[in-house]
């Protein structure tokens, strides 16, 4: 629930670049040009310290707060905004669409300009690294020359001890909430587990399914699902739906009656067909799995050049998909460069998707370690 005022109706923007030198990736392939969506909440100061930059997990966007045209609610309106956590009265805020997204950067469902046609499997492999150098390009074009923070959970955060590690002098803060330094066997498994089922689908048509009229939503649905269960807990379900039964729909199933818990997977994964691209769910979840900022020479040595950078890292007690020892292994690793850091693992029933839904343990948590950088920048409260 939100702790004060809505940033309004927010619309959104777009950055291109690469038209005429293109955007070289990790794997050596070249794309141009390249979209960036943003949106931004606030104002940007004098100058120009002010600036916090929010990443999105796997299924978001560039709508991070406010309500767009259409009256959806952005995914962290309850952190952004007048007196929130992320205090727009005091803060620029800035949210982008990662590479390889379905929201307006450049990504499977875009138009390859060698063919007029959506790029589908055509689109190059993309990295949490070359999302977040998309992103560099995008805060030279506003003017930006340091973040005062950088911040997001889940893949969000991925995108933000990225950006400590390698654009260090560019950031001043980083919060990586319910995140990890590198991804586990387990996240891979889950993540892989998603991906067959698209592939399974029959109206996937090996990714170039754009022009058919017909798209891989059952695939793309039970990749949700599968994904739901793992941001949740086992007390979380408890509480929410527990055994209760309904009546379903009659569609020929032999049975009448579902569980609630059915049914809530059902509506979140068919939903998710409706505003998400089932490439784009390909691209996204094997960038997380490539995610390993210990490569080659381990953590430590990942975080060498960033100890100026202060770090608020955050875990919760109940995610068993990102679980307490990720957040503890990185801070080993921070403090075995001697950085800046504060550590808490907080105890929450709700599972992953805690950092979303504690809002009051949030709110507090952020707006006490953001006061402290922005006094140390010289902002005002």
């Amino acid at each position: 629930m939100s702790t004060s005022g809505s940033v309004g109706i927010i619309h959104p923007q777009c950055f291109e670049f690469a038209a005429q030198q293109p955007f070289e990736l990790e794997s050596g392939a070249l794309l141009s040009p390249v979209s960036v969506a943003y949106e931004t909440y606030g104002r940007l100061n004098a100058g120009r310290s002010n600036a916090v930059l929010a990443e999105h997990a796997l299924s978001g966007g560039a709508h991070a707060a406010g309500y767009d045209e259409s009256g959806r609610l952005g995914w962290w309106d309850d952190c952004i905004g007048p007196g929130k956590a992320f205090d727009t009265d005091r803060y620029f805020v800035i949210c982008s669409n990662v590479l390889g997204g379905c929201y307006g950067s450049s990504g499977p469902s875009s138009t390859n300009p060698a063919t007029g046609q959506p790029y589908g499997l055509r689109f190059p492999v993309v990295t949490v690294g070359d999302m977040v150098r998309a992103q560099v390009a995008l805060i030279d074009h506003l003017g930006i020359d340091r973040l005062l923070c950088v911040t997001g959970g889940s893949m969000g955060g991925m995108q933000a001890l990225e950006w400590a590690a390698h654009h260090p002098r560019r950031v001043k803060a980083a919060i990586p909430l319910a995140s990890t330094a590198r991804s586990s066997p387990m996240l891979i498994a889950f993540s892989e587990v998603g991906r067959q089922a698209i592939y399974s689908d029959p109206n996937w048509q090996g990714g170039d399914y754009y022009n058919s009229g017909h798209k891989p939503d059952a695939g793309l649905a039970l990749a949700r699902m599968i994904g739901h269960i793992t941001y949740l807990s086992d007390q979380s379900m408890h509480q929410k739906f527990g055994r209760r039964l309904q009546n379903r729909e009659k569609f020929g199933y032999e049975f009448e009656t579902e569980f609630q818990i059915e049914s809530y997977l059902k509506h979140k994964g068919n939903s998710f067909t409706q505003r998400f691209d089932a490439n784009s769910y390909l691209y996204i979840t094997k960038a997380m799995d490539y995610f390993d900022l210990g490569v080659p020479d381990g953590l430590p040595a990942a975080f060498a050049r960033s100890v100026g950078i202060e770090y608020l890292v955050v875990s919760f007690t109940s995610d068993w998909l990102y679980p307490s020892y990720h957040s503890k292994e990185l801070v080993s690793a921070l403090t075995a460069v001697g950085a800046d850091i504060s550590y808490l693992d907080i105890q929450s029933s709700w599972g992953h998707d805690a950092f979303l839904l504690e809002v009051e343990t949030m709110t507090g948590l952020i707006r006490s370690f953001m006061d402290r950088v922005a006094r140390e920048e010289g902002i005002d409260g």
